[in-house]
């Protein structure tokens, strides 16, 4: 087998520098990330929200019992601190002592130092290294360090390593295990977009890993590795990368490749739809809770988001001539006024069936179903807390429980829907959030899968090899 790269050291050990991209609410799991490491690899199982497995193992859910949001808020640490665990020993078991095993975590999820620091407590010399990002994770380094684990920054520029390094892994440099650069125009799930990038005006990858390397050589850093994450699929499109002198050592981490393997955990009909996408099916959207841009494949689901935001107008809680809101809108016991010609789109809206307006933080209403409207209120009022903040339901993880915000019904509840597709509840592909890279059309491009071919993890890591 001839391989484009070369082993690398990653987390203490010797492996191929190819990394399992940790996805959440039980997408990557210990049975997935062990097989890659197996494979002689980096596994990485997700850390968020993932599946508790029993000493038997059997699955066991999570049922909440709490009467209100901070309730079940614990709750939910509980299980995922022993969930995580669970999936680590399991990571571990899989791996029979080759390649290395890395948990993922998101800093915006709720409680995220709670969960990282129960997980690493009770899975002590199982997990070798921890990826985080969707947010600025300081305390990453210090936390990773007290556990004597290696720690994975995942930005989206120079600037943000910039921030972390000076702020605080400056103080932890021995446990820095590489930074990972996530394209945020091609990576899947949740996006590191600034509002200074447009979403629509890609910028290639190289000078911006180029820019991140030339601030690790300031920092002392040229022999850290940077890991390249998203629209990673075939080795040999980065034959210039590897071996590189002006980028130093680089690995690659594959997100959505490993979604269509036999280890992996997601539902068959999500498995088959993968081999069914075309150019353009996975696009960048902002409806996310947690206001960070992500990319998913476009459904059923998304569409009734996307048409939700356009039925769409501004209101003022009085009248405001000089801006056209001189038209009074009552709805139920209230009254805003809108301009004229808003008027007449909501007249047409609430005759097509969207009949209940839903006020936004923006000073917006937008107008749904009285279904919809039901749905909404409802999974605003089971909100168990999964975020740090929630635009959807208005919860914040610390303080006073809330954002200070209206929940945002243009938005949903991120839990809800990223438990029912990975567990193949109701329809998973249409009905529910399917995050995914952009590069996922290639399933359907690359003879690897012809024929509906769907690989062992094994099989997999060996094809990449052959730079493929």
């Amino acid at each position: 087998m001839s391989a484009a790269v070369q082993p690398m050291v990653i987390s203490g050990a010797e492996v191929w520098p190819l990394i399992e991209g940790g996805k959440g609410v039980a997408v990557s799991n210990g049975r997935s990330s062990g097989a890659w490491a197996a494979a002689g690899g980096v596994g990485t199982f997700s850390g968020v929200n993932p599946d508790l497995i029993d000493d038997n193992g059997e699955y066991v859910p999570l049922v909440f019992k709490g009467r209100d949001r901070k309730a079940r808020h614990e709750e939910l640490i509980d299980y995922s601190i022993k969930a995580g665990i669970s999936q680590a020993r399991i990571a571990h078991e899989t791996r029979k002592g080759e390649g290395r095993i890395h948990m993922n975590v998101l800093w915006e999820m709720a409680a995220c130092e709670r969960v990282l620091q129960g997980v690493l407590e009770g899975a002590k010399g199982l997990i070798h290294g921890v990826t985080c990002g969707a947010g600025m994770p300081y305390r990453l380094a210090e936390i990773c360090a007290r556990y004597q684990v290696y720690y994975y920054p995942i930005v989206s520029s120079a600037r943000a390593f910039n921030a972390l390094w000076k702020r605080a892994y400056h103080k932890f440099q021995e446990w820095l295990g590489a930074v990972v650069y996530e394209d945020p125009w091609l990576a899947g799930g949740h996006n590191g977009l600034s509002n200074s990038e447009d979403p629509r005006k890609p910028e290639p990858p190289f000078p911006r890993v180029l820019e991140l390397r030339k601030l690790m050589r300031s920092f002392g850093l040229g022999d850290k590795p940077i890991v390249m994450a998203g629209g990673v699929w075939h080795l040999k499109d980065w034959k210039d990368w590897i071996g590189s002198r002006e980028l130093g050592p680089i690995a690659f981490q594959f997100g959505t490749r490993p979604l269509l393997t036999k280890e992996s955990p997601i539902p068959e009909s999500w498995k088959k739809r993968l081999l069914e996408l075309v150019p353009g099916d996975v696009v960048l959207h902002r409806f996310s809770p947690t206001g960070f841009y992500s990319s998913a494949v476009k459904n059923r689901f998304l569409a009734r988001l996307f048409a939700r935001s356009a039925r769409q107008i501004e209101f003022r809680e009085e009248p405001d001539p000089g801006n056209g809101f001189t038209r009074p809108l009552a709805y139920g016991r209230k009254s805003v006024f809108v301009r004229e010609a808003d008027f007449a789109r909501a007249e047409g809206w609430i005759a097509e069936g969207y009949s209940q307006p839903m006020r936004t933080p923006d000073r917006t209403l937008v107008f749904v179903t009285p279904e919809e409207h039901r749905e909404i209120r409802r999974d605003q009022s089971d909100c168990m807390g999964c975020l740090s903040h929630c635009n959807f339901s208005n919860w914040k993880d610390r303080d006073d429980y809330t954002t200070g915000k209206l929940p945002d019904p243009r938005s949903f509840c991120i839990q809800k829907t990223l438990q029912e597709i990975a567990h193949g509840r109701g329809n998973p592909i249409d009905e529910q959030l399917m995050f995914s890279g952009h590069n996922a059309y290639k399933f359907r491009e690359d003879p690897f899968y012809a024929n509906g071919f769907v690989p062992t993890v094994r099989q997999l890591v060996q094809r990449i090899l052959t730079g493929y």
